[in-house]
């Protein structure tokens, strides 16, 4: 699937996603990741919604986004509450959905020039 979003050269836009492969910006990552619009965090843990524990979004809280976006791979997945318990008191807003799905809303809210992160497993 392909997206085209006009943002300045220093934002990183999610510009497609296929299983197994997302491109950011002109790169295409075969790992997880963790986006926001002015960081990458690259390889990021997880690479099945399975494998995601509290741990692993820890980078995300530290970005300190209105809203987190979690990608769980081809299906949407909704990781344990003990998972989320984390997102709850750092006060951060999340939705768990498919990656391809996360990319789309991640974009749209990068646009609005929300606070938005996003963590997407490539399944």
């Amino acid at each position: 699937m392909k997206f085209t979003l006009d943002r300045p050269g220093t934002a990183y836009v999610v510009r497609g996603y296929a299983p197994g492969v997302i491109r950011i910006g002109e790169r295409d990552v075969a790992s997880s990741v963790i986006v926001s619009a002015t960081t990458l965090i690259e390889p990021w843990r997880p690479r099945h919604a399975g494998e995601l524990a509290a741990d692993d979004l820890e980078p995300a809280v530290a970005l300190a986004p209105e809203v987190l976006l979690i990608g769980t791979g081809p299906r949407q997945v909704f990781p344990a509450a003990a998972i989320l318990a984390a997102l709850h008191r750092a006060r951060i807003g999340f939705e768990v959905m498919d990656t391809g799905a996360a990319c789309r809303t991640y974009n749209l809210l990068l646009a609005e020039d929300r606070r938005v992160a996003a963590a997407l497993i490539v399944g």
